[in-house]
């Protein structure tokens, strides 16, 4: 029933109205609406802008979630939480996401199909994961996924508002310094208070290569990084292990500020982060080390956000995986070498 004081529009009355435990996201009820599945007062409404009164009585028929096209396969997971509503991996670099036309299987997806099984309630009326942000095929860490529609209409909405805590580590070429004269130089590039390097940007696809993002300041879509630099490696510093956070969260935004700011990712194919490193300013073993490194360093180690349905305060941290510890380990033993000599 209506209750009193309702939205002009059904979409909208509905919304306020229709009981959490319901599950039901505005986007699904808006399909819902247009699908023919809404009765009010019995008759069959479906135009979302039809109006409502306190007091009418609404039907709405819910199908049984249809079976996703993707199938599952039994991929292992590490599984950092997993409730009722959501699931956090900590995905491995190398995992694609979501299978798209160069990856139709083996991806995150169709992983957590076979893991979740029947507690899939459905996502937008279809059993499957709700993948509400991505990472880089690449990049390795933490990500978070619906297994409902609210759980899913909630992790959305926290995303574009941009609240939610994402913070990653990245090994880069060269030191971030707001002393350098070439990073004010850059434009969109500007230090905070505490060192923090700003890199505010548009971003939107390469005019000449559709697999990659560009830097632009007309048009695209507005991005935000900030870059701290927590270590130092060789001797002058010409490497340093980077904490990159996120206001924005667009396609490849980390890779692409920290290019633009001439501090591409150590292994990034793509953005330019094969260097030749200085001879004199590592040990060979190290140098090396840096070389074979076969993809961007690049690790999303912290995710925080409020659960979408209970409403707590959720954090989460993933170590760094064993191939960027491995690398880390030998950029320290060569400054040590170095301070010992």
């Amino acid at each position: 029933m209506i209750a009193d004081a309702p939205p002009p529009r059904l979409d909208k009355a509905l919304a306020r109205d229709v009981p959490d435990e319901a599950a039901l996201s505005r986007t699904r009820l808006a399909r819902l609406i247009e699908d023919g599945a809404v009765a009010v007062n019995g008759s069959v409404l479906t135009n979302p802008k039809d109006r409502v009164a306190a007091g009418d009585h609404v039907t709405i028929t819910v199908a049984e979630a249809d079976e996703s096209h993707i199938g599952p396969e039994a991929i292992a997971l590490d599984i950092v939480h997993e409730d009722a509503d959501l699931i956090v991996v900590n995905k491995p670099a190398g995992l694609v996401v979501h299978p798209a036309p160069g990856s139709p299987d083996g991806t995150l997806v169709n992983a957590l199909l076979h893991h979740c099984g029947d507690s899939l309630s459905g996502v937008g009326g279809v059993k499957r994961p709700g993948i509400v942000h991505r990472i880089d095929k690449d990049t390795s860490g933490l990500l978070v996924v619906a297994k409902s529609d609210a759980a899913h209409a909630g992790l959305a909405a926290q995303f574009e508002a941009h609240s939610v805590e994402r913070r990653y580590l990245a090994l880069g070429h060269g030191v971030p310094d707001a002393a350098d004269p070439r990073l004010h130089g850059i434009r969109g590039t500007s230090f905070e208070s505490g060192g923090i390097l700003k890199i505010t940007t548009q971003l939107a696809r390469h005019r000449t290569d559709r697999q990659r993002q560009a830097v632009t300041f007309a048009g695209g879509r507005h991005a935000v990084t900030r870059v701290r630099v927590d270590e130092t490696f060789g001797t002058p510093p010409c490497l340093s292990l980077l904490q990159c956070w996120l206001e924005t969260g667009r396609t490849h935004q980390i890779r692409v500020h920290l290019a633009h700011a001439g501090h591409g990712l150590v292994g990034d194919p793509v953005y330019g982060g094969r260097r030749k490193l200085p001879e004199r300013a590592l040990h060979t073993a190290a140098r090396d080390a840096v070389a074979a490194f076969a993809r961007q360093a690049l690790h999303a180690a912290t995710l925080g956000f409020t659960h979408p349905v209970t409403g707590a305060a959720l954090r989460f941290e993933a170590p760094l995986p064993d191939d960027m510890g491995r690398l880390l380990a030998a950029l320290r033993r060569s400054d040590t070498n170095r301070t010992c000599a």
